[in-house]
């Protein structure tokens, strides 16, 4: 009797959970997901409400990451700071995945001459580091979120058509492949229904990795004054922040970077969970 769809999920949803970076992936995500979600549940404080007289308190029972030099309760900053951060992940690379995975699968079925000029794009795009492309592009278009979203997919998307197009090329060469051609099948049928679902998994990893990636880098554009904008809460603008008081206010730095840290950790093992249990057995 033939597996249902069903059975399919239970099946790997039980192998999942018995993968330990499977399960503490999964809930640092899910904490996150829930922080972000309703943060007004789980901030002690207003963001944003200054009192002056608790400037640049060490973390204590009534403020447990501190104050920073407006009086404002880091904790609330930092929590507060995971709806636009995990905004970023998504948004900041759901784009380039889409499009690149479109443009990858069309290069790598049909090669020929879209394939010369695609590798022609590729070895410019990664010819220069990829954050001082992004950075030179969010500059000319201006700061904030949103020009930091076209930066991160104008360039973003070459890497995972690059890897679309291996993987299609690969799967090209497979016999249920020329069963298609046999069958009369139109290449769009065998290309969207058949090879990109079998050639997705590489790209469905490198996502999640490139979400992590895209929090830091997020932040480092904050950090530079180029992304998410004051009196935003973002863990890069937090981290700017702080930094004229990383000596004698050591919080105000550091409880963000933790939260960055914590959360990209959470998308790598995710991750690479998914890399072990989507791989083909044999």
């Amino acid at each position: 009797m033939r597996d249902t769809p069903f059975d399919k999920a239970r099946l790997f949803l039980g192998r999942a959970m018995q993968k330990p970076s499977f399960l503490l992936g999964l809930t640092i995500l899910g904490g996150s997901l829930a922080l972000a979600i309703f943060p007004g549940f789980f901030s002690p404080y207003d963001p944003n409400y200054i009192d002056y007289t608790a400037v640049r308190q060490a973390p204590s029972f009534a403020h447990p990451f501190g104050t920073d030099m407006l009086g404002r309760d880091s904790l609330s900053r930092v929590i507060w700071a995971y709806p636009i951060d995990l905004q970023i992940a998504f948004f900041a690379t759901v784009f380039a995945m889409s499009f690149g995975t479109i443009i990858g699968a069309l290069v790598g079925y049909y090669r020929g001459w879209a394939d010369v000029i695609f590798g022609r794009i590729v070895d410019a795009v990664i010819t220069f580091p990829f954050i001082v492309l992004v950075i030179a592009v969010v500059a000319v278009l201006g700061p904030g979120l949103l020009n930091m979203y076209v930066a991160i997919s104008l360039v973003g998307w070459v890497y995972y058509a690059r890897l679309m197009r291996a993987e299609v090329i690969s799967q090209s060469a497979n016999d249920y492949v020329a069963a298609g051609y046999v069958l009369g099948y139109s290449d769009r049928r065998i290309l969207f229904r058949h090879i990109v679902p079998n050639a997705f998994t590489p790209v469905l990893v490198y996502w999640m990795t490139d979400m992590a990636l895209a929090i830091l880098l997020g932040s480092s554009l904050g950090y530079l004054g180029l992304g998410a904008q004051p009196p935003q809460s973002e863990w890069g603008v937090l981290i700017a922040d702080g930094r004229n008081f990383i000596t004698t206010s050591w919080w105000m730095s550091l409880m963000p970077g933790i939260a960055i840290v914590v959360t990209g950790l959470g998308f790598s093992l995710l991750g690479d969970a998914l890399a072990d249990l989507l791989r083909p057995k044999g």
